[in-house]
């Protein structure tokens, strides 16, 4: 006998947080995110639907695959991953799960996500944050972006913290580390 779990259905879409890099088409007219682990080989919109990393055909996610948006149910879990040499320019994402989902111990792997908020750490001269700025590296047709001040920038391909918001659309939120909204003050 196999019992199965019940079948969750919540009011509203269970919020999970992540980090990601972000990251500017090379045409300039859009932002996403790249992952920073399994499929952070291919940027991902605001809204946008997983699909499976190793190209076999089945519903995302499934039980038997990795596939699928992955996020922790703790701001704090999230931020901690930020504390390696490479997440050090990761942004930290609050999304909504959307669609299919696992729920497992530490959090959610999904189909179908909306990144509400993104917020940005201090630019690594610990000056405010004000400017993302091209990183240096990027996947082919994307410029990873990193937090930058305004004297940091030194010549590199730029952009506000609001012109990322806009190209990236959907409603995307850009806070500044610091910066609490009034629904992470309750939770």
């Amino acid at each position: 006998m196999n019992p199965r779990l019940p079948a969750e259905r919540p009011p509203t879409p269970p919020v999970g947080y992540k980090i990601a890099h972000p990251v500017l088409s090379r045409d300039l007219a859009r932002a996403g995110f790249l992952g920073v682990a399994l499929g952070g080989q291919e940027p991902y919109a605001v809204l946008d639907d997983a699909r499976c990393v190793y190209g076999r055909r089945h519903r995302v996610p499934s039980r038997r695959c990795d596939c699928g948006f992955h996020a922790l149910v703790s701001r704090a879990g999230a931020l901690g991953l930020t504390c390696t040499a490479e997440h050090r320019t990761a942004v930290l994402l609050e999304v909504a799960v959307l669609g299919v989902y696992l729920r497992y111990e530490l959090g959610f792997r999904f189909a179908r996500q909306r990144v509400r908020t993104m917020t940005v750490g201090c630019c690594p001269c610990l000056g405010r944050t004000t400017l993302l700025a091209d990183a240096g590296w990027g996947r082919p047709g994307w410029h990873a972006m990193e937090a930058a001040c305004g004297g940091c920038v030194r010549g590199r391909m730029a952009l506000t913290l609001a012109d990322f918001a806009r190209l990236a659309g959907q409603g995307l939120s850009v806070l500044r580390a610091g910066q609490v909204t009034q629904a992470q003050a309750v939770s």
